[in-house]
């Protein structure tokens, strides 16, 4: 009896069991991710400039260094980054306010979370499409949207042509990304606060230390971890953003960022090496963002 509970127990413990059980996922994984991300590569250096002329020979840098030179590409570029600085900050501050409403427990705390964490089940193309009419850009007697709210309250002041202004249209464009995450960077750093033991904060209260002291001092160096995660999960996804611009203004020039160009360059102007150059540019911009903080994680995991 002992020997067959031991010779069970060594099969159990045997790696090979579970390397089979992960190994399709490895094998899609392999394939659809990494697979894919080669084969863009490869496009990028080659010179399919047409779906017509098929031409795969290797062309080098040329479609990278066409970029640079490419106004389009910058434009979009301008935009990308205008649009990532807005909407981080802007959901940052919103974030950390909801939270800080909520973290001390008030009365309905499950209504008001829900509340904010709701827009996070839109999707962006449904969300774009409302906010398309929200923001439509006519004004006085044929204002329709935020524009005929302003209208109505006597504001005119506060009425805009939102994203079809060159000067304003990604800070326009910013405005429904802020709403829908900040909702989710208030559950971030709610989790955070709840996440610091209430004696630090009784033991600062005793040593005669202000509210503002406390959370200058004490609880906000403890969310700097929470902070930096808050960033590198809005700068993902600021710098991919193409659902939601797509879905309030298309394809237009003026709100055009750098996946918006890239699905013109390809599915329109049938320049596949051009875009695939495109899309390892962002890659390029994420894993910037995105290997530092791995490494940065797994090293404080190790340190723990």
């Amino acid at each position: 009896m002992a020997l067959k509970s031991a010779k069970r127990k060594k099969h159990i413990q045997n790696p090979w069991g579970g390397f089979f059980f992960v190994l399709p996922s490895i094998l899609a994984m392999a394939i659809f991710v990494y697979g894919m991300i080669g084969w863009t590569l490869k496009f990028s250096f080659s010179n399919r400039t047409s779906a017509w002329k098929k031409d795969n020979s290797f062309a080098g840098v040329a479609r990278y260094t066409e970029l640079l030179d490419d106004p389009e590409f910058t434009h979009a570029f301008s935009n990308l980054l205008k649009f990532t600085i807005v909407f981080m900050i802007g959901t940052m501050i919103s974030g950390l306010i909801m939270s800080l409403l909520l973290e001390k427990g008030i009365k309905g705390e499950g209504f008001f979370r829900s509340t904010y964490l709701y827009p996070m089940a839109i999707s962006f193309i449904a969300m774009g499409t409302s906010w398309r009419w929200l923001m439509d850009s006519a004004k006085g007697p044929k204002a329709t949207g935020l524009n005929l709210i302003f209208d109505k309250m006597h504001l005119n002041f506060l009425e805009n042509t939102w994203y079809t202004s060159i000067k304003g249209s990604m800070f326009a464009m910013a405005l429904p990304a802020i709403w829908q995450m900040s909702g989710y960077v208030m559950a971030l750093f709610l989790a955070g606060f709840r996440g610091i033991p209430d004696d630090l904060r009784e033991a600062a209260r005793v040593d005669g230390a202000s509210e503002y002291k406390i959370y200058r001092h004490i609880l906000f160096p403890q969310l700097s971890p929470t902070f930096l995660t808050v960033l590198i999960i809005l700068g993902h996804i600021s710098m991919k953003v193409f659902d939601l611009i797509y879905g309030i203004a298309s394809k237009g020039y003026v709100t055009k960022v750098l996946a918006i160009y890239m699905w013109q360059v390809i599915f329109d102007f049938q320049n596949y090496a051009k875009g695939a150059a495109i899309a390892v540019v962002i890659l390029v911009m994420i894993a910037v963002v995105v290997i530092p903080y791995l490494i940065y994680v797994n090293k404080t995991e190790e340190a723990k």
